[in-house]
């Protein structure tokens, strides 16, 4: 019998109740042959019993200058980028195999960051949201679309709160483990009211383990453009052959998660190329909308090696598909995967 063991030193978070340290530290040891169903990460059957214990979170975490830089990324599953108004990019994070010990700046809702949610049946997490008649009414369409809300407004204090590491609305904060327990207490539990668990439907994807360093490719950076005009927000992935990551960049500064001290990392990147129109709904920065239902071209990044191949997703509800120019259905190395959706018409650089 194999073990793997693990040791890691303690995170210390600055919040109103002391020092939170990071709960996934400390001292792990058994088989790691779970696979996390999110992305493929294998870890042992003891962090399978607690993840099977609970749903997917998906939180709102933003990027704007004065927000950066975020807490807890590193540690979610997948992680989702897109426009949120002004050529300033938003995520969303999920989290399931993994524990954070604080998460931030939690932000508000954005319409088709929903579609995404109802991907994983997630608990979701944002500070309100935007909510103007019409088809950009993110807090209209939570309701509409049975959600499982975790709003800010909602359930408050001690389950967020506004640190003083910056000024609002850039410092909302929360930890998994306190989300997860007010998800609980809501009736988001691994099962619903019907005793159906979330994933009963749920539709993995692929995954494999990394190619070997001699068949791994020689990638050039990777430069990633949501808007041209607010090139701030245009990001850049840099592969690390020996380590088969792609680092993450806002033109030549890294991005830390303070959490961990990590560089902001990813094993596979998926770029979609979505249709980009406004929503027209008088609000003055103007809310946005992409085509996330149907298909389009996308861009998948691994092993130092790019697929051209596409996108597709039936409904609001299916779990969105990638394929290969062949129509095979892509394969994701093991570990964190970022999807990118830029508008129609933009150039990667790669």
């Amino acid at each position: 019998m194999v073990f793997n063991t693990v040791l890691k030193g303690p995170v210390n978070i600055s919040t109103p109740f002391g020092s939170l340290t990071d709960v996934t530290s400390g001292f792990e040891e058994g088989t790691k042959d779970k696979a996390c169903p999110l992305n493929g990460v294998f870890y042992t059957k003891n962090r399978q019993e607690q993840w099977t214990k609970r749903r997917p979170l998906g939180v709102m975490i933003e990027n704007h200058q004065d927000a950066r830089p975020p807490l807890g990324l590193s540690r979610a599953d997948v992680i989702y980028e897109a426009i949120a108004e002004g050529g300033i990019t938003r995520f969303l994070a999920i989290y399931l195999c993994q524990d954070t010990g604080d998460i931030a700046p939690i932000r508000s809702a954005r319409t088709y960051f929903l579609d995404w949610v109802v991907e994983y049946d997630a608990a979701y997490a944002h500070v309100g949201g935007a909510n103007t008649p019409g088809p950009a009414d993110a807090l209209g369409q939570i309701r509409d679309y049975d959600i499982r809300d975790m709003d800010q407004f909602g359930l408050g204090f001690p389950t967020y709160w506004r640190g003083t590491d910056k000024l609002a609305p850039h410092n909302v904060h929360s930890t998994t483990k306190k989300l997860w327990e007010a998800a609980e207490k809501r009736g988001f539990g691994s099962e619903d009211d019907k005793g159906l668990r979330w994933d009963k439907n749920f539709q993995e994807w692929k995954f494999k383990d990394d190619a070997t360093l001699d068949i791994r490719g020689e990638a050039k950076p990777i430069v990633v453009p949501f808007w041209t005009q607010a090139p701030d927000y245009t990001v850049t992935w840099q592969y690390d052959k020996n380590a088969n990551v792609y680092k993450r960049y806002h033109g030549q500064t890294a991005q830390i998660d303070p959490v961990t001290n990590e560089q902001l990392s990813a094993k596979s990147i998926i770029v979609q190329f979505q249709v980009e129109t406004s929503a027209n709904d008088g609000y003055p920065d103007g809310h946005l909308l992409y085509k996330t239902t149907g298909s389009g071209n996308a861009l998948i990044f691994m092993d130092g090696k790019a697929v051209r191949g596409t996108w597709s997703k039936k409904d609001r509800t299916k779990k969105t598909t990638f394929y290969d120019k062949e129509g095979q259905e892509i394969t994701f190395n093991r570990g964190q995967v970022w999807i990118e959706t830029i508008p129609v018409g933009n150039t990667v650089e790669y």
